[in-house]
């Protein structure tokens, strides 16, 4: 499907909003920035190619296997789930206010609160820092919790976050799915 998407059909996916994959008691909520167009033109979380988000959280051990932006429903036989900082679509995150990133917050500590996860994994720290004032956040395990949830603050799966490559990804998402195993 992704390869057929015309410059046009990306153009026509901004500002769309594309669908939690939720439900309550979650083991992690994952929490992207924002939709890419590519994510708004097909309705599934992370599905720009170059995206590593699938991969990693196969190589971390979340999943059994790989799956693909289409199988994103698979997560929640997995207690897991994706929202978004951000509902709107964009291009690129840079695209979002500082407005937003604050109005998000706000609305995904409530989602949080009503969907009650053990962990709000935010995938990307700076959206973090963004979103609830924490201008000096790191990567890990956060100090605050947000709707009941513990934080933990994890590296852009984008292909554009060259810093971070799948395997070091890997290894801070394991130790998200360790902390989450326990009790």
């Amino acid at each position: 499907m992704t390869s057929r998407l015309t410059q046009a059909d990306l153009e026509a996916a901004r500002d769309r909003l594309v669908p939690d994959v939720v439900a309550s008691g979650l083991r992690v909520l994952f929490c992207g920035i924002n939709p890419g167009l590519m994510t708004a033109a097909t309705g599934h979380h992370f599905a720009r190619p170059g995206n590593r988000f699938w991969p990693v959280l196969h190589l971390s051990g979340f999943t059994p296997r790989q799956l693909k932006p289409s199988e994103q429903q698979e997560l929640l036989s997995y207690g897991l789930g994706i929202t978004n900082v951000v509902a709107r679509a964009t291009a690129r995150a840079d695209e979002l206010s500082a407005q937003e990133y604050r109005e998000g917050g706000r609305v995904l500590a409530e989602k949080v609160a009503e969907l009650r996860p053990r962990w709000l994994a935010v995938v990307g720290v700076t959206a973090y820092r963004s979103a609830f004032g924490e201008p000096k956040a790191k990567i890990g395990p956060q100090e605050r919790t947000i709707g009941g949830a513990r934080v933990w603050a994890l590296p852009n799966p984008s292909g554009l976050n060259a810093h971070w490559t799948a395997a070091t990804m890997a290894e801070e998402y394991g130790r998200l799915r360790e902390a989450a195993a326990a009790r």
